[in-house]
């Protein structure tokens, strides 16, 4: 077997996404990124309490599977500055529609921000 192609479960394209994206912390980074987070440190304020290991992990995850884009923000020490790519900004629609059936179903769940609700996947990517 091929180290480097994915071992996704089945064709299915539900299943696939989920293999990709359907852990517990992706999509609240991405959801982070939609609200303008971009350093590591306003990726750990998140009220979520992600754990340093597991941020790092993702990050890089992220990036390797092209929804993330990293750039250099300091050299000494090396930091980066995280945002999304068109494909990474492509999963807002996703994300919104999570939060509403959440909130249309879920009796402990808050209303979903009208910024977020009413964003939109251009608006999200940077150019560098």
């Amino acid at each position: 077997m091929n180290a480097n192609i994915p071992n996704y479960r089945s064709e299915c394209p539900l299943s696939t996404a989920l293999d990709v994206i359907g852990d517990k912390w992706s999509l609240l980074i991405v959801r982070d990124m939609c609200m303008n987070k971009a350093r590591y440190g306003d990726f750990l304020s998140s009220p979520e309490g992600i754990p340093t290991n597991i941020l790092a992990n993702r990050l890089r995850r992220l990036e390797a599977i092209g929804i993330i884009h990293k750039k250099t923000y300091q050299t000494k020490p090396l930091r980066y500055e995280y945002s999304l790519t068109t494909k990474g900004a492509n999963l807002l629609p996703v994300l919104q529609q999570l939060a509403i059936w959440a909130h249309q179903h879920v009796p402990e769940c808050g209303v979903p921000p009208e910024w977020f609700l009413s964003a939109k996947p251009e608006n999200l990517v940077k150019n560098y």
